[in-house]
């Protein structure tokens, strides 16, 4: 097997991201790594045509002395026998513009794919190799920036302001007792002194709130005693008059 892609990157940059397993673990397309398992190992589901078929394994990337790479991998399937057994070598060639990758090597399976059209099986490794090359590319490692403190605006000091004075209250009528109070109500409340609560509450008032007296009908009586005997007197000799004038007729 042999491929070539083309990515806008120079080969140094390349160079940096093969270097880091963190990374190469990221322009594995699809790759779900496994927890506290190296760096580019986990799951790895490949599509084939309208068939997918699901791998667990490991790629390991391995520098060598005249600049090329080594990519070796093996995996088996999640629901099956089959296992695929990768050995590539990977270049680099400056080229203008960019940086062409070349894959040469072998690849060995058994298993479901065996049973797929050989045309399917080889566009989905084209298709995943260009696809590896263009994470590749982009997996550009961000340098850890210093969190920035918003700056804090300073604000003028609050210059005092004078108060409103407020306005004076108006005159408020003064409904207590006057300090010289008149002497009926002195004479009462002297009165009032070393009375029980009851006596107090049920004692007339006295001064200038004492009832005022209904008025006397003596008068009246004294009319009605002499005015009765008048009339009996009235009556008899009205009786005395009609029996005399009965006997003379």
């Amino acid at each position: 097997m042999e491929h070539e892609v083309f990515v806008p990157v120079t080969v140094e940059r390349l160079r940096e991201a093969l270097g880091d397993p963190v990374r190469v673990a990221r322009a594995v397309p699809g790759l779900q790594q496994d927890a506290g398992a190296d760096p580019v190992a986990g799951r790895l589901k490949v599509r084939v045509g309208s068939h997918s078929i699901t791998y667990r394994g490991a790629v390991r990337v391995t520098g060598r002395d005249d600049g090329s790479y080594a990519v070796e991998g093996d995996a088996t399937e999640t629901r099956g026998t089959g296992s695929v057994t990768l050995a590539l070598t990977l270049r680099l060639r400056d080229t203008e513009g960019g940086t062409t990758l070349t894959f040469d090597g072998t690849a060995t399976a058994d298993g479901r794919v065996t049973e797929l059209p050989q045309d399917a099986v080889g566009s989905a490794v084209v298709r995943l190799l260009n696809r590896f090359a263009e994470a590749l590319g982009e997996t550009e490692e961000k340098p850890e920036q210093p969190e920035e403190k918003p700056e804090q605006q300073e604000t003028p000091e609050a210059v005092e302001t004078p108060e409103p004075e407020e306005p004076p209250a108006p005159p408020v009528d003064d409904f207590t007792e006057p300090a010289n109070p008149p002497a009926e109500a002195a004479h009462a409340r002297r009165t009032m002194i070393g009375r029980s609560a009851e006596e107090v509450d049920h004692a007339p008032p006295r001064g200038r709130y004492a009832p005022v007296p209904a008025p006397q009908t003596v008068a009246s009586g004294a009319t009605l005693r002499w005015a009765a005997p008048a009339a009996a007197v009235v009556l008899a000799s009205a009786i005395v008059v009609t029996r005399v004038l009965r006997k003379r007729r």
